[in-house]
């Protein structure tokens, strides 16, 4: 079977990358409105961009050419938190994708206790394993459809005590969930471990 891409369209290739580009790790991303309410929103085109300093990046699309919330309200006040989703929470971040009415907390609407970030002033879940304090430092527009990558420093990393063992996540006690194609989520399953070579060491 083969795919031109010039038969595709914006969401027919949408539909055809998420099934492709799998599993994607989430940012569930927390950003403070211009009313003070908290917005919550997921985003699966997730990743990290720098270790020196750690950035992270996640792409937001436009909605009848209009930024989201979330994005409109990184860019308005320059500060956003990024939580990691682990088994537990798969319902209320499926949910916060819904599209809520810009005036309604999203964190309120679905029950989910915050508590104060240290360095920025946007909330943290409390729940989550683990939050990343972030300041925006730029977004990148990409394609016909306007989308935007926006990147921010981690300024602090909030992690469950146990999860990180000599600066290193345990995977497996963090129990991650990923993106698949539409409404579908995917856990870890089998681990794959490799014998680590010397050009891994420091890895």
């Amino acid at each position: 079977m083969k795919i031109s891409a010039d038969s595709l369209n914006g969401a027919t290739a949408y539909r055809l990358l998420t099934g492709v580009v799998v599993p994607r790790p989430i940012a569930w991303v927390a950003t403070l409105s211009a009313a003070g309410l908290v917005n919550l929103a997921p985003f699966s085109c997730f990743t990290f961009v720098s270790a020196d300093p750690p950035m992270v990046g996640f792409n937001a699309g436009l909605r009848g050419g209009i930024r989201k919330d979330t994005a409109r309200n990184i860019q308005e006040r320059g500060e956003y938190v990024v939580h990691v989703v682990d088994e537990s929470l798969v319902d209320p971040m499926h949910m916060s994708a819904e599209d809520y009415p810009s005036d309604v907390s999203e964190a309120e609407a679905l029950g989910l206790a915050t508590e104060p970030s240290d360095m920025v002033a946007v909330p943290r879940l409390s729940g989550a394993p683990i939050a990343l304090e972030c300041v925006f430092d730029r977004a990148v527009s990409f394609g016909r459809s306007g989308s935007e990558f926006l990147v921010g420093e981690v300024k602090l990393f909030h992690v469950r005590d146990g999860l990180c063992t000599n600066g290193k996540i345990d995977t497996q006690l963090l129990r991650p969930v990923g993106r698949l194609a539409g409404p579908v989520y995917g856990t870890l399953g089998d681990i794959i471990a490799k014998r680590a070579s010397a050009s891994y060491a420091n890895l």
